[in-house]
C-alpha cells in the first residue's frame, strides 16, 4: 500500500482519512454528510462540521475503505461486521465486507481492512482493487 497518497482530516475526536487510490467515487459521503464531504472546496472534508458519532456511521458506509476514521476520543474504532458479506455489482466490483486480509501469490499481507472494491473486469491499473476502468468498458 502507497501511504503517500492518504490524507487525513482531524478533530480533537475523531481522525479522518482518504485514500484516493481505493475510492470508487459512489458517492455514500456526500450523500451521507454534505456538510463535511464537499468536492468543490478545499479542504474537501471538515470533519468539524459533524459530531463524531455521525461522521463515523457515514465513514463505515464507504463501500471501497477510501475513507477510514480512528477515535481520538477514547470511543472504540470500526468494529469488522460479524462474518464475511461479497455483493456483486452489476459490471462493477467485488464489495467486500468483513475482517479481510488481501494477501499476494508470494504470501505477502497487502492490506488488512473491513470494506473493500475489489476489481472483477481484470482492467484496474490498481490491482487487486476497482479503479472504475469497468466503466469504459463494453459488456
Amino acid at each position: 500500500m502507497d501511504d503517500s497518497q492518504v490524507r487525513e482530516y482531524r478533530t480533537d475526536s475523531i481522525v479522518v482519512s482518504f485514500d484516493p487510490a481505493l475510492c470508487i467515487h459512489l458517492a455514500e459521503c456526500l450523500r451521507g454528510a454534505p456538510e463535511v464531504f464537499n468536492t468543490l472546496r478545499r479542504p474537501w472534508v471538515r470533519p468539524e462540521a459533524a459530531s463524531p458519532d455521525a461522521l463515523a456511521e457515514v465513514v463505515r458506509r464507504c463501500p471501497s475503505g477510501a475513507l477510514q476514521y480512528q477515535r481520538l476520543d477514547g470511543k472504540s474504532g470500526e468494529p469488522a461486521p460479524p462474518g464475511l458479506e461479497v455483493t456483486v455489482v452489476p459490471s462493477g466490483p467485488l464489495l467486500v465486507r468483513g475482517d479481510v486480509a488481501v494477501v499476494a501469490a508470494d504470501g505477502t499481507e497487502l492490506r488488512t481492512a473491513t470494506r473493500l472494491a475489489l476489481c472483477r473486469c481484470g482492467q484496474s491499473q490498481n490491482k487487486p482493487y476497482c479503479d472504475n476502468t469497468h466503466m469504459g468498458l463494453r459488456d
